[in-house]
């Protein structure tokens, strides 16, 4: 039998201005700058504070409890009847957002510039230098294209083959695509661009070595034996090549000066290069932690005074021209509550980052004030969380995306957020401090013997940490630290 029946639940749903907040809170330095100025850019409403201004500086918030109630920014359509204008022309509500800092008042902004020519521009300006005709050099230009950032070509050459047609129109056969990839592609520098495994990648720069006996024993090996290689199955090895240890380990030397990713060494993209732009800034002063956010490139913005001049310039004739000036109000308050929730937004994800680094901070004290990584505490997002009454998935936002300058160099946050560990003596530890013990007994270890998880368990606990062999194992993935068997060498 149906029955109905009433039932009441509550949900919590994010609006939209809550989700871009969020978003903001993630973003890095870099992209925290480029994001303003894409707003400045896009918003009229919103102009950069040019004169220094010290009396409309941000007032310091009660930072204790972070709300993300933002103005919302209506979808819905507005009746120009329920407008104040008054509100928009207090001078409260005249927002702005200056980068001060108390302790920087006279430090030069700066702006690192980057130029130059991306990977595939590099190759392609070598490419046309060869001989070609118009349909073989649109051919090769095609299967340039399929490089990736290491170097190389992992699509198979029929599905390349088959794009020729379909994009280009051109009929092309396997084995032209072939020839120029191995006749022209391949000859590019850095040697090794244009191969589709790792073996090839090898043999490749082998080819462009000068001829001698190590050299010429290290292409066999990769040529018939790169399986042994890669396994390190040296006795094998010299049982297959009918060669010495010593001459086995001279070619051995040989390949491992050759470079697995060519691709790496050359990139004129500036989103590839290796260079950190740190987030936050702790300095020891006097004895005590001083922690700073870095927004020196960022924009001083504000509303603009000139929309805000426009908007009052409408209120007068509002009564007389309601139908005719009806859209230009609708435009300008929207424009001027879009800026005004940006201004409102900057000032919170600044408040935010502020207090979660400050916390995390306080929680390390001891490692910041000595630079001792077995002085870093145990310690979880949920830690932080609780202590300053933000969310989780907030307080990872700030430690996935931010690095932190300290005396001791530049980290990424999350590095300091490690799983809890009990010790013989019944001390909690953190887990940074038991891969710090891995590392330095693998560093110490026979490398021609070397220690096996077994064993690296075994030498924890005499040392009195109790940690399991995989527990040893997952550590030393995490550390990109390979297996015994593939940190031997001869």
């Amino acid at each position: 039998m149906l029955k109905q029946k009433f039932l009441q639940k509550g949900q919590q749903k994010l609006s939209p201005q809550q989700i871009k907040l969020m978003k903001l809170v993630q973003l890095s330095t870099l992209d925290f700058e480029q994001r303003v100025k894409q707003e400045l850019e896009e918003n009229p409403a919103l102009e950069e504070e040019i004169e220094e201004d010290t009396s409309s500086s941000i007032e310091e918030s009660d930072t204790s409890v972070i709300d993300f109630d933002l103005p919302e920014q209506e979808d819905k359509p507005i009746d120009i009847s329920e407008i104040n204008i008054d509100e928009y022309l207090s001078d409260d509500e005249i927002l702005d957002f200056k980068n001060n800092n108390p302790n920087n008042h006279n430090e030069e902004k700066y702006i690192p510039i980057v130029s130059g020519i991306s990977f595939q521009e590099y190759l392609k300006s070598q490419l046309h230098t060869f001989r070609l005709n118009q349909e073989d050099l649109l051919i090769a230009d095609f299967i340039l294209g399929n490089i990736d950032e290491d170097g190389y070509i992992r699509r198979k050459i029929p599905a390349i083959v088959d794009d020729i047609l379909l994009i280009l129109g051109i009929p092309v056969t396997a084995e032209k695509v072939e020839k120029l990839l191995v006749n022209y592609i391949q000859k590019l520098d850095p040697i090794g661009i244009g191969a589709r495994n790792l073996q090839e990648c090898i043999f490749i720069q082998l080819e462009n070595k000068k001829k001698s006996h190590d050299v010429n024993l290290a292409k066999r090996i990769i040529k018939k034996n790169f399986e042994f290689f890669t396994k390190k199955n040296y006795k094998k090895l010299q049982n297959k090549l009918g060669a010495t240890k010593n001459d086995l380990r001279k070619a051995i030397y040989q390949i491992e000066k050759l470079n697995p990713k060519p691709g790496k060494i050359y990139s004129g993209n500036p989103r590839n290069l290796d260079h950190l732009i740190p987030d936050f800034t702790i300095c020891i002063l006097d004895g005590k932690l001083e922690l700073s956010l870095n927004h020196r490139n960022t924009p001083e913005i504000k509303v603009s005074s000139l929309y805000l001049d426009m908007l009052k310039s409408y209120k007068s004739s509002k009564e007389r021209n309601m139908k005719k000036n009806e859209n230009t109000i609708l435009f300008l308050k929207q424009k001027i509550d879009s800026a005004k929730w940006f201004v409102d937004a900057i000032k919170q994800r600044q408040n935010t980052l502020m207090l979660t680094m400050n916390a995390i901070m306080d929680y390390q004290k001891e490692y910041f004030f000595t630079g001792d990584p077995y002085k870093i505490k145990p310690m979880i997002l949920k830690n932080i969380s609780q202590k300053i009454g933000v969310g989780i998935s907030t307080v990872s936002r700030v430690a996935n995306s931010k690095y932190v300058n300290t005396p001791y160099g530049t980290f990424l946050i999350k590095s300091f957020f490690s799983e809890k560990m009990i010790n013989e003596e019944g001390v909690e530890i953190s887990s940074i401090e038991i891969k710090k013990l891995l590392g330095e007994s693998i560093a110490k270890e026979n490398k021609k013997k070397p220690l096996t998880d077994e064993k690296l368990s075994k030498i924890l606990k005499k040392k009195g940490y109790l940690v399991a062999r995989r527990t040893v194992a997952k550590y030393r993935d995490q550390m990109q630290i390979p297996v015994a068997r593939m940190r031997k060498i001869l």
